[in-house]
Order: structure tokens, then sequence, then C-alpha cells
């Protein structure tokens, strides 16, 4: 047990070092600050200016910021959804993989635009290699995406300029320079540790036992790479990173685990830069922190128990809960990985959620559902300001003082549209999780009867509207019902939010900063720390707690009986 939790404190204590020299290195993306690699990549950047017609000095505000967004990405999900239409009539089909149908289409092209890379697919069998290759190229764009948005967010709440920047000239800054280069250096190091990268067919290979096994092959190492570092999870296997050509050993995956948070942990550095507030940064990273530390705790301590009823049946639970984990990654890599990829919106995954301790899939059901434990590619900071934002307002209401953060009055349009992005979350989990369980196409897909069928679906659908794409995997979902309906709600779960949060970005712009007085409460000390982990653990717990009880709860409680 010792070696277990060592491993997990070395895992972790490498990611934060590294994030924070990349944290300084966003800064300078999101700032245009100089650094070393401007001189060849600003030559890079112009020609796609050139190109394309950007002009990169035109400053948008909050509503230009939003519709070039969404413009882009709308334009790009239609081309991905005919390309996965037609693509058994396409080329590089060495495999002859069949046409998509329309409604997993729908589904895949939303899924991939959205950053949420939920498959209702299995990568080997389901798409082609040219499809993989669009696919890894929409694990570019989306994320990006998320990342310009922050940048303009973070520009508008901490007033670094007049406007929140350009659209197009941040998705260009953040693929050249963050998310190309660094997949490169990953995938180049997955390649050397034995993951393919080929467009050779499958091959069909005899075994030791004489039979026939056909081995899939493609372009993997390139897939995954940019499958773990830019928040996106999909994998080129349906057993995800579970599968030994997408994470060979466990080199690759202490790579994969510090790739999965390494720029959500960077970005909070980011903003202390931009902020010149280290005091502000250390409250904010050490709240995340506290969640995240919490929920692989909990997770490891849940799967080291094991299942009482195998016990109560006379088998030995000494090696915990080792249903559906991978032997060369052990319960404590398995626990690690599950916590991270649910607390950063990645959603990879290196054993199946689905057999999970039942606390164990409640504490990745609470980290998807809190999306605060430092969450998706910039998504997920931007959370935690808000409920920064909300936790001023409050506490300013109760003791009297002006409600303001970072220097600008939080007013009734500010705390509109955090209400907004704080209660949607919950209205696209809890709606269609109520609605699968009483129409007839919704309980077709169950596959478990009971409190673990509940939570199946409260997992498809807390996934879908958190972006993170992970599943129980348990669930039937490839239906005309499923692919729709969580088409929507990935849809509605990554632009609503974002445009309230650009909208606040832009009311906060504007704001002339107000000099601090003795009448200020103060967001930068431990005490506003500990109100905001207090805000965030009961607005969680009032929103989802019934949810959770109806499901994992449950089923931990009745495990022994």
């Amino acid at each position: 047990m010792h070696m277990d939790i060592l491993q997990i404190v070395i895992t972790v204590a490498l990611m934060v070092a590294l994030s924070i020299p990349l944290g300084t290195y966003i800064y300078k993306i999101i700032t245009r600050k100089a650094c070393l690699v401007d001189p060849a990549l600003d030559r890079v950047d112009g020609f796609i200016y050139k190109l394309t017609g950007i002009n990169k000095d035109q400053e948008m505000n909050w509503k230009q910021y939003m519709f070039s967004l969404l413009i882009l990405n709308t334009i790009l999900a239609i081309v991905l959804y005919f390309v996965l239409r037609f693509q058994g009539s396409l080329f590089l089909n060495p495999n002859e993989i069949k046409n998509m149908s329309p409604h997993l289409a729908f589904n895949t092209a939303i899924s991939f635009i959205t950053n949420t890379n939920l498959q209702d697919y299995s990568g080997e069998t389901g798409v082609s290699y040219l499809s993989q290759i669009i696919l890894t190229c929409f694990m570019f764009i989306a994320p990006a995406t998320g990342l310009a948005a922050t940048a303009a967010f973070l520009r508008g709440i901490t007033g670094s300029k007049a406007g929140l920047g350009n659209f197009f000239v941040d998705l260009t800054r953040f693929t050249t320079r963050l998310l190309l280069p660094f997949s490169i250096i990953i995938s180049v190091f997955l390649v050397w540790q034995g993951v393919p990268q080929t467009f050779t067919p499958n091959q069909t290979i005899t075994t030791i036992e004489g039979t026939l096994q056909k081995i899939a092959l493609g372009p993997v190492a390139s897939l995954e790479a940019i499958k773990n570092f830019a928040s996106n999870g999909g994998g080129f296997f349906a057993a995800n990173s579970a599968h030994p050509f997408e994470n060979p050993n466990p080199i690759t995956n202490l790579v994969t685990i510090i790739s999965l948070g390494l720029i959500s942990t960077a970005l909070v550095f980011a903003f202390g830069k931009m902020l010149k507030n280290k005091k502000q940064t250390v409250v904010i990273f050490v709240s995340m922190m506290v969640l995240f530390i919490g929920s692989i705790a909990l997770t490891y301590y849940a799967e080291q128990q094991g299942n009482p009823l195998l016990q109560k049946a006379g088998l030995s639970q000494s090696m915990g809960n080792m249903e559906g984990k991978e032997i060369r990654f052990g319960i404590a890599q398995s626990s690690l990985f599950a916590a991270t990829t649910t607390a950063y919106q990645v959603g990879a995954v290196s054993s199946m959620h689905d057999s999970l301790t039942p606390l164990g899939g409640a504490v990745a059901l609470w980290n998807m559902m809190l999306q605060t434990v430092f969450g998706g590619k910039g998504t997920g900071f931007i959370y935690i300001i808000m409920y920064a934002i909300l936790t001023v307002f409050l506490c300013g209401l109760m003791v009297g003082r002006s409600p303001e953060f970072l220097g600008r009055k939080i007013e009734g349009k500010e705390i509109k549209m955090v209400a907004i992005v704080i209660l949607i979350h919950p209205l696209l989990i809890l709606v269609p999780t109520a609605l699968a369980l009483v129409l007839p196409q919704g309980l077709a897909g169950i596959s478990n009867p009971g409190y673990h069928g509940f939570s199946q679906v409260l997992y498809q659908f807390t996934s879908a509207a958190a972006n993170n794409g992970s599943g129980f995997e348990g669930l039937a979902d490839s239906t005309v019902f499923w692919n729709s309906l969580s088409g929507v709600i990935m849809l509605l779960g990554r632009y609503i939010p974002l445009i309230a949060m650009l909208a606040l970005a832009g009311s906060m712009s504007i704001k002339r900063a107000v000099p601090v007085t003795v009448g200020t409460f103060r967001t930068d000390n431990a005490i506003f720390g500990i109100m905001l982990l207090a805000i965030v653990i009961i607005v969680g717990a009032l929103t989802f707690f019934p949810a959770l009880c109806l499901g994992p709860i449950a089923e931990h409680l009745t495990l022994g009986h």
C-alpha cells in the first residue's frame, strides 16, 4: 500500500511541477509576450493569416468572438458528419469500414467538435483510417477552441486589454505553439514505446494455440498524443487506454496521466501571471487541489476495499477490486487514472468504469458534476472562477461588504451569467436522465436492473453534459434515442456555458477598476479559499446528492446484504 501511495504522490507532484513552467508559456501565448519559438512560428502563423485572410490586429467584443467560434465549429461539424456518413466510399479505408448511420454520425460529429469524444462505436471497427485522421484533426480544433475562449475570458476579467482578443488568432496560436509541438513530441515517445503508427491494414496472425487472430493497427500514436494532452479522451480502440497498443507499459501510463492534467493545471498559473497576484493563484490552486486529492483518495480507498459480496462468498479480497482493471497497472494507477480523467474532463480510461465499486463510480460522477476539480482545457478553470464570483457575492451579502472580484464590482448582470452556467449543467443531466428512465427507448438500453442501471443512465448524461466522454459502457447506447439525445446534451453543455462566460467577460472588461478599501471582501486569503470550497461542495451536494443517492450510494449500502 505504501508503494501505491508513493506512485500516486510522485505522479501528481510531477504534473504540478511541470505545469508551473507550462503556465508561464501559456501566459506568453495569451498575452503575445515574446518567447524563444516566436521567430520560427511567427512565420507559420503569418502564412496561415495570409492564407485565410485573418487580420491579426483586429480586436473582437464578446459577441463577435462568440459568433466566430460558433460559425467555425458549425461548419466543421457538418464536414465531419458527411465524412463519417460516406467513409466507406472514400480513400484510406483498407479494412473496408462501412458508412456510419445518420444518428451515429450526428452523435460522433457533435462529440468531437465539443471536445467530448463520447464514442458510441468501436474505433478499430467503426471508422476508416481517413476518418481517424480527421477525428485527430478535430482533437486539435475542439480544445484549441476552448483554450481560445479561456484566453478571452481571462483578458476580460483581468482587464488586461480593451477587447477580448481575436478568436482566429487565439485558435492559431494555441494550435501552433502548444498543441501541435507537444503532440509531436509525445507521439514520437509513444512510437518509441511500441504504439503503432501505420496505414497498413489489420493483420491476421496465428496464435501459439494455432488459432487465427486479427490484430487492429493504424495511425494510433498521433491520435493518442493529442487525445490525452488536449483533454479529448476518444481512443483509437474500444478499450481506450487499457489497450496495450494505446498504453503499453507503466512508463506510457505515467506520461499519459501527466498529459491528462498538464494544461488545465498550468492555466491556474497562467492566470496568476496575468493577474500579477500570487496569493490569488495559490487560493484558487489549493481549492482545486483539495478537491482533486480528495477524489483520488476516496477512489483508491473504495477500490482497495473490494466487493464485500465476494468476501461473503468466501473469496479472498486481499487484492481489492481488480474487476475491469489491467494487471500491469493495478489498483493504484487505475484509481489515479479514473480520478484524473473525470476531474480534468478528459474521458480516456485505463479501466472500465462500469466495474468500479459503487463509491468509486460515485467519485467519477461527482468530479464531472462539479466540473471545478481542475476540469477540461479552459472550461474547468472558468467554472471555478464562476464559483469564486458567486462566493464573493454571497459572502459580501452576509457581511455587508461590496461584492467585488479582481478589482471590479459584481452586479446583477454578472450574477445572472453565473447562475446560467451553474444551473444549466444539472438541468442537462437530471432532465434527460428522468426522460430516459420513463421512456421505453431509454429503458431498453439499460443492461443492469436496479441501482446500477440508474447509475449507467446518470453517468451517460453527466459525461455528455460535462463534455467528458467516458462511459460506464454497460449501456446499449448506439441507438437513435441515445445517440440523438446525447448529441443534443453535448451541444448544449458546451456552448450555453461558453456564451454565458464570454458575456460575463465582456461585461467585466468594460468596468472600471475599483480601488481596494477596508470594505472590500478580499479573495486572496485562506478564509476565501475555505468559503469557495464550501460553496462548491454545498451547491454540488444540493443539486446532485439526491441523484447520487438513487444510484451509486444506494448500491453501496446494499452490497453487503
